[in-house]
């Protein structure tokens, strides 16, 4: 029997249920295509949201907007909420608040580029250690000189900085080659292509705003728009693993709570394992066995159980395995160790059920009272309450339109930051040493004739204050081309002028 503390996804020959003190244990929906796990976890994001537990879940298909509109009262479904046990089962939309990448769909999801840090940047990059070495160093020499690393551009302006003092930066931080730099370079501008572009900025992203509630209590259910960002996989993936850390790391720990603060739903999991170096996975690891006590419960939704990493998956106490197909040698492997995962059923023989499972129906174990797994059960997944499919853009409109975080993350802010920092400093050196050759160069010529020494530094100081306007930019009245023409007239026939004439249009050209 369901109680208040229980959440209902099912129901076999007893209803399949997930006890709110334990969701923060993780979770694992399985299975192949087009077996029911997007409607599992559509009823699961459901159930959380009414219990008031704020949701996130990535939309890879589309589906998963139909959550914020109710479903249609089909009879069908009305009877199945019947046999399994669902009361007062009535069709109802989700709060949602959508969230986009690109900011196309959603809001804008951003995050700034010390946020996400070497580790997961190399891994967005796909750099080799040692192109992640250098861009470690680019990160530490932000550090050391107060620079601000917001977006690409800044990373950028880093990069060539570390190019153009490579002798002096290897000696004090390590090795920084020129064909690692442009290798990193080179995948900034991939990067870009591929519209990461939109990720990296101001505002970010708050966490606060992922585990808001209504005012009738109800978990907000945030949907990140992630049909098209499936066409760049380890984009999804590296947001997806930054959002994780970035929650390990700011929210406090609060033990086992009676429900969690957040629950996370990891949809299409093995982007975020292929190819993973050692590194990342150790790191995907610890941040799954330890943000359970930070209230938070993660549910990888995969086709095959094989594809979470051994250590992740005995970390997943609350299962639901749909129907795997047994054509070849290796799918007959994946079947027997997806029956192993679960305890056993002594009516049933697990892995002969999970080939013969039907559309909607799938293998449960929850974990009971003092956390041991529940005796896996057969069970049929109930209907959701929402709509089944996506929404069109009108009601999607209406749905931003509504949403409590309107206009907060809309207007990108671009703040003074790496990037303008070093083309400041760039400049002012530029215009420290042309004046020090204009100097020299009026050393130079007043040496011989003391009759022009009282012309020279009048002439240089003119010279030097064209060079500010057109290095640093002038607020005087009078253009930057007037300046010039007179300052030349003034010099006609003078051997420093035609030379401070050269200086100018050399620095203006360069520009």
């Amino acid at each position: 029997m369901t109680t208040a503390t229980d959440i209902l996804i099912g129901k076999g020959e007893h209803p399949q249920t997930i006890r709110l003190a334990l969701a923060n244990r993780h979770g694992l929906v399985a299975g192949a295509t087009g077996t029911g796990k997007t409607v599992t976890l559509q009823v699961m994001a459901e159930a959380f949201s009414r219990a008031g537990v704020p949701v996130f879940c990535a939309d890879v298909k589309g589906d998963l907007s139909g959550l914020s509109q109710a479903g249609e009262a089909k009879p069908k479904l009305l009877e199945r909420a019947a046999e399994l046990g669902a009361e007062g089962y009535g069709v109802e939309a989700c709060p949602v608040v959508f969230w986009d990448l690109e900011g196309a769909r959603g809001h804008p999801a951003r995050t700034t580029i010390s946020e996400m840090g070497p580790v997961l940047l190399a891994r967005l990059l796909e750099l080799n250690e040692v192109q992640e070495g250098v861009l470690t160093i680019a990160f530490r020499i932000a550090d050391d000189r107060g620079l601000l690393f917001l977006d690409l551009k800044d990373l950028r302006a880093v990069l060539a900085f570390l190019d153009e003092n490579k002798a002096e930066v290897s000696g004090t931080y390590g090795n920084v080659s020129v064909s690692s730099v442009g290798a990193i370079q080179r995948r900034l501008l991939v990067l870009e292509e591929q519209g990461a572009a939109h990720f990296f900025g101001e505002p970010t992203l708050d966490l606060a705003d992922l585990m808001r509630t209504t005012y009738d209590g109800r978990g907000f259910v945030s949907v990140l728009v992630a049909d098209r960002l499936m066409g760049r996989p380890r984009l999804y993936a590296t947001f997806l693993l930054w959002l994780l850390s970035e929650l390990f790391e700011t929210l406090p720990e609060v033990g086992d709570p009676e429900k969690p603060k957040l629950v996370f739903f990891f949809d299409e999991a093995h982007l975020l394992f292929d190819e993973a170096p050692k590194a990342l996975l150790d790191k995907v690891e610890q941040v799954v066995r330890l943000i359970r006590s930070k209230g938070v419960g993660v549910y990888f939704v995969t086709q095959n159980p094989a594809d979470v990493p051994g250590d992740v998956l005995g970390q997943l106490g609350n299962r639901v395995q749909h129907a795997l197909r047994a054509f070849t040698p290796k799918d007959q492997k994946a079947v027997r160790v997806a029956a192993e995962t679960f305890r056993p059923n002594p009516a049933y023989a697990t892995e002969e059920v999970i080939t013969q499972l039907g559309v909607g129906e799938a293998l449960v174990s929850t974990l009971e009272e003092g956390g041991a797994p529940s005796i896996v059960e057969r069970a049929k997944i109930l209907p959701p309450r929402s709509r089944m499919g996506p929404i069109d853009d009108a009601e999607r409109a209406a749905v931003m339109e509504r949403s409590p975080v309107k206009g907060r993350y809309d207007a990108a802010i671009d703040r003074e930051s790496a990037h303008e920092i070093l083309a400041r400093r760039a400049a002012e050196q530029t215009m420290a040493r042309a004046e020090a050759e204009l100097r020299a160069e009026r050393d130079k010529a007043a040496a011989p004739a003391k009759g022009r020494r009282s012309a020279a530094p009048a002439e240089a100081d003119a010279g030097g204050g064209i060079l500010r306007d057109i290095v640093l930019g002038s607020g005087r009245r009078e253009g930057v081309a007037q300046a010039m023409a007179k300052q030349m007239a003034r010099s006609v026939g003078s051997q420093l002028s035609r030379q401070l004439v050269r200086g100018i249009l050399g620095s203006f050209l360069k520009r």
